[in-house]
């Protein structure tokens, strides 16, 4: 069975009385985790799409990327992105829900903050109403501002392309301990380890992106260092 007829199966609870809140505490666990997730990126997608008043091609195409979707399975996103593009809930009701889900876990919803970002940014183009959005995503979500500044560093176009940033460290750490964050990215950006928090294995292409941006800061600093 594809994550989608998961997918569906969970939200057909909602047109039998369930609230979105008790779907979600379904879906806590493995494996039905990564389906949860799923629906938390579609949901704050559509959210966020909203932000900015359109919807483009190109960041319909980044979905894409970050999820494969098989044409017979198309219905079935559709019907979740809609559905939350309807709802009358705000994008921070969805969010505080999705962070009581993942509460504890930092590392799915940097994960979760990662897909967003990505999907926002493909158009080439950062709202700065997808800015606030983003911002505010995150304080919900209870992440720090080294967690957030990381991932806006690796993203907005705005933002200052600092090495140092995008490995979650300060310009004065020791290169021992700036190896070991760098190791530590390297490990937590493995599939294995994405599939292990919950992530469906249609998302884990975002770690290919992510570890391109790790070794590149850590070649760019552990250079500098020599020199």
């Amino acid at each position: 069975m594809s994550i989608w007829s998961r997918i569906s199966d969970a939200l057909s609870a909602l047109t039998s009385g369930e609230s979105l809140a008790t779907v979600f505490e379904r879906l806590r666990t493995p494996p039905e985790r990564s389906v949860a997730f799923t629906i938390a990126v579609i949901a704050l997608s559509a959210k966020m799409a909203k932000a900015d008043g359109q919807v483009s091609r190109s960041e319909v195409a980044a979905f894409r990327e970050v999820f494969h979707i098989a044409p017979e399975d198309e219905a079935g996103a559709a019907r979740v992105f809609n559905l939350a593009r309807q709802d009358v809930a705000g994008f921070e009701d969805y969010a505080a829900r999705i962070a009581a889900m993942f509460r504890g876990d930092q590392a799915v919803l940097c994960d979760l903050m990662e897909g967003l970002f990505h999907i926002a940014l493909a158009d080439g183009t950062y709202h700065p109403k997808e800015d606030a959005f983003l911002t505010r995503v995150a304080e919900i979500f209870d992440l720090s501002g080294t967690r957030f500044r990381t991932l806006r560093t690796r993203y907005a176009p705005d933002a200052d392309p600092d090495p140092y940033a995008i490995l979650g460290v300060d310009p004065d750490t020791p290169l021992p301990d700036i190896r070991r964050a760098w190791r530590a990215l390297v490990r937590d950006s493995h599939p294995d380890r994405m599939v292990a928090r919950g992530l469906p294995e249609e998302a884990v292409k975002m770690s290919e992106k992510r570890l391109i941006a790790v070794n590149r800061a850590w070649e760019e600093i552990s250079a500098s260092r020599a020199t």
